[in-house]
């Protein structure tokens, strides 16, 4: 921890005061995902939301509602699927000529707009199919992500219980030693198991936190909208 200091102080330049840090715990993670997370979350993206409005720009208000269409799909269930495709998306999703008030993240057909596109707007060829990618890869994150925060979460309860057995093994051994039957150096045996499963239980929870922030990153935000 002094080392630390030292190494911040020297770059904040910051030699008189003392930083005064103390060590924390880490942040919980949620133990379990919820069960839906929704399509909806992603619109807090903003490298979407930019090309989203890049697509609408180069469109008139009347071919962009013409191709919009809105998912309505459960994120979560993309999680046992090795790749997403746009045909994905399309399969859940209703063109809605209205949407509700507030962020919004439709995909867009350009299939429907391609028998009147002029040479002027072909370049909006271009922008749906590569906002249309970056919708899907999106999606794609989240599903690896949110997977990973499973398997995780997972591993995680599992060593808990494995830390739990080696400090009741622990345990036994003082009382043993508190009664006399063993020598101190047993307790001390007993406690470098236990020892160790705390550090591999710090580790996975570190990877575990990691997850949780990728998957946040993912979707722009946390869980809850």
């Amino acid at each position: 921890m002094k080392i630390i200091e030292a190494r911040l102080s020297a770059l904040t330049n910051n030699q008189t005061k003392s930083l005064k840090l103390k060590p924390v715990a880490l942040p919980k993670v949620a133990s379990q995902l919820p069960d839906e997370l929704g399509y909806s979350l992603l619109a807090r993206r903003a490298d979407l939301q930019a090309a989203h409005w890049y697509v609408e720009s180069s469109l008139s208000t009347i071919d962009a509602a013409k191709a919009a269409f809105y998912p309505d799909i459960n994120l979560m269930a993309f999680l046992q699927q090795d790749a997403l495709h746009l045909s994905d998306l399309f399969r859940h999703s209703a063109q809605q000529m209205g949407v509700t008030a507030g962020l919004t993240l439709p995909i867009f057909d350009s299939g429907r707009l391609n028998a009147n596109l002029d040479i002027a707007k072909a370049g909006s060829n271009l922008s749906i199919a590569s906002y249309n990618k970056a919708v899907v890869e999106a999606v794609n994150d989240v599903a690896r992500a949110a997977s990973q925060v499973q398997t995780l979460a997972e591993k995680n309860q599992h060593q808990a219980q494995i830390e739990r057995d080696a400090l009741r093994v622990v345990g036994l051994a003082q009382a043993r030693f508190n009664a006399g039957i063993i020598a101190g150096s047993r307790v001390s045996e007993a406690r470098i198991p236990a020892l160790r499963e705390r550090a591999n239980g710090l580790l996975l929870q570190g990877q575990w936190l990691d997850a949780s922030i990728q998957l946040t990153g993912a979707l722009g935000g946390g869980y809850k909208r």
